[in-house]
């Protein structure tokens, strides 16, 4: 009765050994993650230290809008604080995150804050074609006001999904300015908006493959056998 009783002992220490966790990871995978993780870091502290240069482009940009064209004073002040909030905005969370530029856990939250902000930016700038550009601007100067914002912003950050979160409401409120303002040309400027837009995303797009792609190269060209 004793044996019958002791049997189902090792079974039950064999069932605790097979559920604990075991690494079973090869030395090369660990080895592939700590370089994706080191090479996440790098791309988010090479993010934060551009976004300065965008916080200051937002006031640059706006003061050339101004320059181009007349508007009411009071427009003029809206559209600037809008503007003025996405800078600053910006600029916080930049200084915020300096001061600890390669710990993951606080680019990542500073990444995350920089596409809100950049969705505000967007809608911030495009409301500039209600309440920035003059009635009487010219179709180059609407198209220069969208998609030009859009270039400087991707030359500066160099990252595509920033870019894209800038641009989508910075096309949708000036090509709808267009139309329901209407400013000159009216559906043809909503057109080539659209148009300009739309290159400046496919550039972007375009930019970021090839970056990647060199980066790619350059790994393996690393390698001990190429």
């Amino acid at each position: 009765m004793a044996a019958i009783l002791r049997a189902p002992e090792p079974v039950e220490r064999e069932t605790r050994a097979s559920v604990e966790p075991v690494d079973i990871r090869h030395p090369v995978a660990r080895l592939a993650a700590l370089h994706a993780e080191a090479q996440e870091t790098a791309r988010l502290a090479n993010l934060l230290g551009r976004s300065l240069y965008a916080a200051i482009a937002f006031p640059v940009m706006a003061a050339l809008t101004f320059a181009f064209g007349h508007v009411g004073i009071a427009q003029s002040v809206t559209w600037a604080v809008f503007v003025q909030l996405a800078a600053g905005a910006t600029a916080f969370v930049y200084r915020r995150t300096i001061g600890q530029p390669f710990e993951r856990t606080a680019l990542k939250s500073f990444s995350q804050d920089l596409s809100a902000i950049l969705v505000f930016a967007g809608f911030a700038w495009g409301a500039g074609a209600f309440l920035a550009l003059p009635a009487d601007a010219d179709i180059a100067l609407i198209v220069a006001f969208a998609a030009g914002a859009a270039m400087t912003i991707a030359v500066l950050l160099r990252e595509r999904e920033a870019v894209f979160l800038f641009l989508a409401p910075v096309a949708v409120l000036t090509s709808f300015a267009c139309v329901l303002r209407p400013l000159p040309g009216g559906a043809l400027g909503a057109a080539l908006v659209l148009i300009a837009c739309v290159a400046v995303a496919a550039a972007a797009n375009f930019a970021g493959r090839w970056n990647m792609r060199g980066r790619g190269l350059n790994e393996l060209a690393e390698l001990p056998f190429a």
